[in-house]
């Protein structure tokens, strides 16, 4: 385990158990008074926990204990015992399997060690969407998402739509069948299992996304989350789209998502995009309101 001090934050490096005991790394941030709140943070696709790690820095400063995670197959949870990067040719995985397993089992591990405090999720593009799949999502009394959408490839912006539709189909799928795994260096970010990325491919070809995927028994634990809801839309992010966004929020029937839209000039930036959000010179600005929403008693 690294341990290590970030000015009045204290992060450990951990491993937690999926649902399966698959062991996930993990990184748990707490401050060094009391905690008040308990936040798990939820990663798109593709991207390792480190990506969050500002941000989950801040929202401990805040009072809050908060946990990172990697997916299995992704970054820490991708390594051997050894500490080399486990081959993922063969490697059985799905994003069904990252939100039954891996995001459930997140859920419980913080449910049961800050039972006394509430718990606030944090998703990120597929952290999002994954919520309403959760059998277990009533544990969760307040979520926010960030770039969280519908991710069909017409909803995109402009040309990007038809750019991923070629990237995927043209080159995506077919390296993926003859590698046995996406590779991060076609331009998907890090590597996926193939289960996870020819899933991914099927719900951003489907108007509705995982929506039209009869093969997802959490379907109906959409209905399930009455918790607060609120979904941040970057207006500069090519995929999350308000048309996107307000697609997935809809998915939950027994809410009224808020649903808040942004653009870089609203914060003083020049751009946000899809991961923007999480960069440190948003601390003062994005940051803040937020965590003054996502924190409230």
């Amino acid at each position: 385990m690294t341990q290590t001090v970030l000015d009045d934050v204290f992060a450990e490096d951990i491993t937690i158990p999926a649902a399966d005991g698959f062991p996930l790394a993990a990184t748990l941030f707490l401050p060094r008074g009391p905690a008040r709140h308990a936040v798990l943070i939820n990663s798109a696709t593709a991207m390792p926990r480190k990506i969050y790690r500002g941000f989950a820095s801040y929202l401990a400063e805040q009072g809050s204990a908060v946990l990172t995670y990697d997916y299995r197959g992704i970054g820490g949870s991708r390594t051997t015992g050894a500490g080399r990067a486990q081959p993922l040719k063969g490697f059985k995985a799905s994003m069904a399997d990252w939100a039954n397993l891996d995001i459930t089992a997140a859920v419980n591990w913080m449910r049961e060690r800050y039972d006394a405090m509430p718990l606030r999720y944090v998703g990120h593009s597929f952290g999002g969407q994954a919520l309403g799949l959760l059998a277990n999502n009533t544990e969760v009394s307040r979520a926010l998402f960030v770039a969280a959408q519908v991710g069909y490839w017409k909803l995109m912006t402009g040309w990007e739509g038809y750019r991923v539709y070629a990237m995927l189909n043209g080159v995506g799928v077919p390296l993926t069948h003859a590698l046995g795994y996406a590779p991060g260096w076609a331009g998907i970010g890090e590597d996926l299992p193939k289960g996870v990325f020819l899933q991914w491919v099927k719900w951003l070809m489907s108007p509705r996304y995982l929506f039209d995927d009869a093969s997802l028994q959490g379907l109906p634990n959409f209905a399930n989350y009455k918790g607060d809801l609120r979904a941040l839309c970057l207006t500069d992010d090519p995929w999350a789209t308000r048309p996107a966004v307000e697609l997935l929020c809809a998915g939950y029937p027994s809410i009224t998502p808020e649903i808040l839209s942004v653009t870089p000039a609203d914060v003083g930036a020049q751009k946000i995009g899809h991961s923007g959000f999480f960069r440190r010179e948003h601390r003062d600005t994005l940051w803040r309101g937020t965590a003054d929403w996502l924190l409230e008693a």
